[in-house]
């Protein structure tokens, strides 16, 4: 399963209400380190598919998410569990260790 775009209009519905835990990246465009990630974001969302969903939003597109969430700086990656944010990442690292990090706290 790839990963999922989410807006601010679909942020409650997608992430907030959905059945299982969902990690959601903030990127933009123009960040080198997002774009690094993504590679590595994309087969963890494929190897993790039935234990969490992996979301995508982009922070110049989408600014009141971000905003009231307070992300500051990017990539930042928030886990989300029952509507509620249990565990966040900032920077990027190698594939290894996102799903290590990703799978101790799932």
């Amino acid at each position: 399963m790839a990963t999922v775009k989410v807006t601010d209009a679909s942020f409650k519905a997608d992430v907030l209400e959905a059945g299982k835990p969902v990690l959601v990246d903030f990127w933009a465009d123009w960040c080198g380190p997002c774009k690094m990630i993504g590679p590595s974001l994309e087969e963890i969302s494929d190897e993790l598919a039935d234990r969490v969903t992996i979301a995508k939003m982009d922070i110049m597109e989408n600014t009141g998410v971000p905003g009231q969430i307070g992300v500051q700086s990017i990539p930042l990656m928030v886990l989300f569990k029952d509507g509620k944010p249990v565990a966040q990442k900032l920077g990027a690292a190698p594939k290894s260790q996102l799903k290590a990090w990703l799978e101790s706290e799932l």
